[in-house]
């Protein structure tokens, strides 16, 4: 047994103490009849996320699954390629990389007050009273960052030994299972005592969630997992007497027949949920275990679904006074999830070679690959996803809808920056939740950049943001918070591909809807065009805008709102008009219109940022009417220009009209 005297560091594979002076807690969590309170006996919901794949990676978080679903196939893959030393290398890199202080204080920022760990038996632990300072040096760093936090950590074992099922989520290498196995059982409750003797003394532990998703068909019943259960509870509590204990029931904590009446007066009931529906139906066997057993529920595991199914599953929740952990922080290229990592072209080719469609690389070139990927986990570099937070904190009930960016008019809106919030609020689509199962529907065809409904997918349109809306039908519809910086009458356009043809769309500005567009064959899904949509009045302010998709069958990419005459103009008309350049951004074409009341000479100077002329055209004199000059910026390079259109009188003599601005060339 190991006494914590000290907080333990692990960096990178080296172990450093400091001294520590604890911030004070509310005492510790505890049962309290239908509800988890603290040592105040204040009622408290535990908003938490789990630490998923960080020390039990999981191979459909990493793109392994195909060759590597468990750690223990993972680690094998990797030591067959470069040996044991190195792949223990990688591990500690990855292990240091994915979580760090930082990833705690954003959770904090972002609203969570818990975290939950799952914990692999072999990191703590390499034989039946063998134990790993370095593992439980893991543990301590965390509950020191989560501390610091003000936020409380639940452990979870989340791999047994032998395994709890018979997946690749508890490692399972058997026969034989840890059901099938005294050694294992013995084991396990063993290491659950020395854990809580560890620990016993620190109120920012949440509690111990005991053995994460069993599922196994044991014999009349639940018994014997109510069984073991209660093992591991009088295991604990031989040392601890203070934490609240978290039990789950079989088939991935869902069923829960046989495990009642409780037997621990400081316990919960901790249920998962996954891919079914949200409404009374779906919970209340769970709230009517709260009720007779007089024993809080929480949510120990959720998530894996679109933003839609988050927030009503919360909203669920947070009504019936619920705890809930999500699942999880970081995926390899995920949309469901905080923070994406970014999946290197080095361990691109490591997954090739283990799938057999590529040659094996040198150990040398192998773990540079491997290194450069686990660097990918820390924070700062990983991708967040705004949308994913917002569904759990920002849109649990009804009516809220919140801008994804801000969009100003005039300006150029991308199709992707749509509102944040449900299906039917912030946007329509026709597939928006997974409800039919593990394996069930899909509802985002795309599978990038966002969480919802909506379908999008990488875009080669060179004014673009890199991102389409895409797999359109009939009947959806697409919300924009936008900000009209000035009023007037403005031109709009609109960016769209199609191999097909027949699609049409209509705009609807604060409730009012334009006629229908149709939209034509442009000769692909990536063959992209730009589509006029004519012409809006629309005074300065916060704007509802709306795209609908009338008839689907095509990919849009975004919207141009160029200024024709400001709300000034229109009030006191002058003499000459000059709009603004249009498109903007744009490639390789940009234009500007100019309105003449009579003849007068046009000229257009563009210059890059330091003042270099880079293109003029005198148009010469030109009638009364409206003139359109068109700069071809073939062969500069993308950034920003200046442009400056003067209009000068034919004879001379009067004020030149002088119309300046800015454009973006993006290639």
């Amino acid at each position: 047994m190991f006494l914590r005297c000290c907080r333990s560091f692990l960096l990178a594979g080296l172990l450093a103490l400091s001294q520590h002076v604890p911030l004070e807690a509310q005492g510790f969590l505890h049962a309290s009849g239908l509800y988890i309170v603290d040592g105040s006996n204040n009622q408290i919901i535990l908003r938490g996320m789990g630490l998923g794949g960080w020390l039990v990676p999981e191979g459909y978080m990493l793109g392994t699954s195909s060759f590597a679903d468990s750690p223990t196939a993972l680690k094998n893959v990797v030591t067959q390629l470069v040996g044991a030393q190195n792949a223990d290398t990688f591990f500690q890199a990855y292990r240091a990389s994915f979580v760090r202080k930082t990833d705690i204080d954003s959770l904090a920022k972002w609203g969570f007050n818990s975290v939950r760990l799952p914990m692999h038996y072999n990191l703590l632990t390499s034989a039946p009273g063998v134990y790993t300072e370095s593992g439980f040096a893991i543990i301590d760093s965390l509950l020191d960052w989560c501390e610091s936090n003000r936020m409380y950590l639940i452990l979870d074992l989340h791999a047994a030994p032998g395994g709890q099922n018979t997946g690749g989520i508890s490692d399972y290498q058997g026969p034989p299972s840890l059901w099938e196995s005294t050694l294992y059982q013995d084991w396990t409750a063993s290491l659950w005592k020395t854990i809580a003797a560890r620990y016993k003394n620190e109120p920012w532990i949440g509690g111990y969630d005991l053995i994460n998703e069993p599922a196994w068909n044991f014999p009349a019943g639940n018994s014997t997992l109510r069984a073991f259960l209660v093992r591991l509870t009088d295991s604990i509590r031989t040392v601890d007497q203070n934490h609240l204990i978290f039990a789950e029931g079989n088939w991935y904590a869902t069923d829960f027949n046989g495990l009642t009446p409780a037997w621990d007066a400081n316990m919960a009931w901790s249920f998962h949920k996954y891919w079914n529906v949200n409404d009374y139906g779906a919970i209340s066997y769970l709230l009517s275990l709260r009720s007779n057993t007089q024993r809080p529920l929480w949510l120990g595991e959720s998530g894996e679904n679109s933003n839609h199914w988050f927030s009503e599953c919360l909203m669920w929740m947070e009504l019936n006074k619920i705890g809930w952990s999500w699942w999880t922080l970081k995926k390899i290229e995920s949309i469901s999830c905080p923070l994406s990592v970014t999946k290197t072209a080095g361990f691109d080719a490591l997954i090739r070679y283990w799938s057999g469609q590529g040659s094996a690389p040198s150990v040398t070139t192998a773990m540079t690959y491997l290194l450069e990927q686990a660097n990918k986990f820390e924070s700062q570099n990983t991708t967040l996803r705004p949308d994913y937070l917002n569904a759990l904190f920002g849109s649990p009930t009804p009516g809220q809808r919140k801008p994804y960016a801000r969009l100003v008019i005039p300006g150029t809106i991308p199709a992707v920056h749509y509102d944040m919030g449900k299906n039917q609020e912030a946007y329509v689509d026709v597939d928006f939740q997974n409800v039919n199962g593990n394996g069930g529907s899909t509802y985002n065809t795309g599978w990038t950049y966002r969480n919802d409904g909506v379908d999008i997918e990488r875009s080669s349109d060179p004014q673009g943001n890199g991102f389409n809306v895409g797999w359109t039908t009939a009947g959806e519809w697409l919300g924009y918070t936008v900000h009209v910086a000035t009023g007037g009458t403005y031109a709009i356009s609109a960016r769209v591909a199609s191999a097909t043809g027949g699609g049409s769309m209509s705009l609807v500005l604060d409730g009012g809807e334009s006629l229908p567009y149709n939209i034509t064959s442009t000769g692909g899904w990536q063959n992209w065009s730009t589509i006029s949509l004519g012409q809006v009045n629309m005074t300065a302010g916060t704007k509802d805008l709306r795209v609908k998709i009338l008839a689907g069958g095509w990919n849009f990419s975004s919207l141009a709102f160029t200024i024709v005459t400001s709300a000034e103009d229109e009030a006191t008309p002058r003499s000459v008009l000059v709009s603004a350049a249009y498109p903007n951004p744009f490639n390789p074409d940009t234009r500007i219109e100019v309105t003449i009341p009579s003849e007068r000479r046009v000229i257009l100077t563009i210059t890059d940022l330091l003042g270099r002329v880079v293109h003029r055209s005198d148009e010469g004199i030109r009638p009364a009417g409206t003139h359109a000059l068109t700069w071809n910026a073939t062969g500069m390079p993308s950034g920003v220009y200046l442009y400056a259109c003067e209009v000068r009188s034919a004879s001379g003599t009067e004020m030149p009209h002088v119309r300046t601005g800015r454009v973006v060339l993006t290639r």
